[in-house]
């Protein structure tokens, strides 16, 4: 993306944001630092839309995600990752981001390394519903694409091509996440930055000053949920890695414990629906 459309792009989502909240609202706006960045194709934000003019007229169907995270800080979101866009945040949620460009990785491992925070969503097979069909740029990324930035962090993307598909519920040290062809996190190379726990579904990487959140499946930010266990399960994900925006039950992340234990909806008693391994080629290019 040539740098003036950044720019034409990041005026725009400013001017949107503007119109779209109420007059007190705009007079009350945050301090630098104490919104979540949100950069992602899952369209928590602006909700599902054909264009700007749906979102003006506020007939975008609405992501349940954004007033969710709203309860703990307002988001800002972000179309492009550099050291300039990134500088005035400490958190930044990533949902299923489209693939980062060389710039890009190198903006957010510096800024993470600096004392940033990251919720990183990386689904390597989206089963959520939209209204766009495959191809069409405002759908979510089908398929996750951060092999390089995941790399240089140490860490490998799989997916068991074996698999059931339909929701799992997985309990994951006590805090149960749903999920759906979910991808597995491995170690790759010699970097050890990160701590990969239970059965590889969450990663917890510890970078400099700052740390990352992986989950490798993106279920449960659907747009057609909350699914049962999304919200609170994704309420402890954001409580671990932003603690400073409220606290919550959390989650744990040791990499000593017991593997997690995959659980199917009721719907689906007849089959166990367990992963099958890490099995497979990774899904990032």
């Amino acid at each position: 993306m040539r740098p003036c459309n950044r720019i034409w792009r990041a005026a725009l989502f400013a001017m949107l944001a503007s119109a779209t909240l109420p007059a007190n609202a705009q007079e009350e706006q945050t301090e630098p630092g104490e919104a979540i960045a949100l950069m992602g194709t899952i369209p928590i934000y602006w909700g599902e839309t054909e264009g700007f003019d749906e979102i003006l007229a506020g007939e975008a169907q609405p992501h349940w995600a954004r007033a969710f995270i709203e309860r703990r800080a307002p988001l800002a979101p972000l179309d492009y990752l550099s050291a300039e866009a990134l500088a005035p945040h400490r958190a930044l949620l990533m949902a299923q981001p489209r693939g980062l460009t060389a710039e890009e990785n190198v903006a957010l491992d510096a800024w993470v390394r600096e004392g940033g925070h990251v919720l990183l969503f990386v689904d390597p097979m989206m089963t959520g519903e939209s209204r766009f069909g495959l191809g069409d740029r405002r759908r979510p990324q089908d398929v996750a694409l951060l092999s390089p930035i995941l790399a240089h962090w140490g860490l490998g993307l799989h997916f068991d091509e074996g698999q059931d598909e339909g929701l799992v519920q997985v309990d994951h040290f006590g805090t149960t996440l749903p999920v759906n062809l979910r991808g597995t996190f491995a170690y790759t190379g010699e970097a050890q930055h990160c701590a990969i726990p239970g059965d590889g579904l969450l990663a917890h990487c510890s970078l400099g000053l700052g740390q990352v959140l992986l989950v490798a499946d993106a279920a449960m930010l659907d747009l057609a949920g909350p699914y049962e266990g999304a919200a609170a399960g994704f309420d402890s994900l954001l409580a671990h890695i932003f603690p400073q925006f409220g606290e919550s039950a959390g989650i744990a992340v040791e990499a000593s414990a017991q593997p997690t234990e995959n659980r199917r909806f009721p719907a689906s008693e007849g089959n166990d629906g367990r992963h099958h391994g890490t099995a497979g080629e990774e899904t990032s290019s």
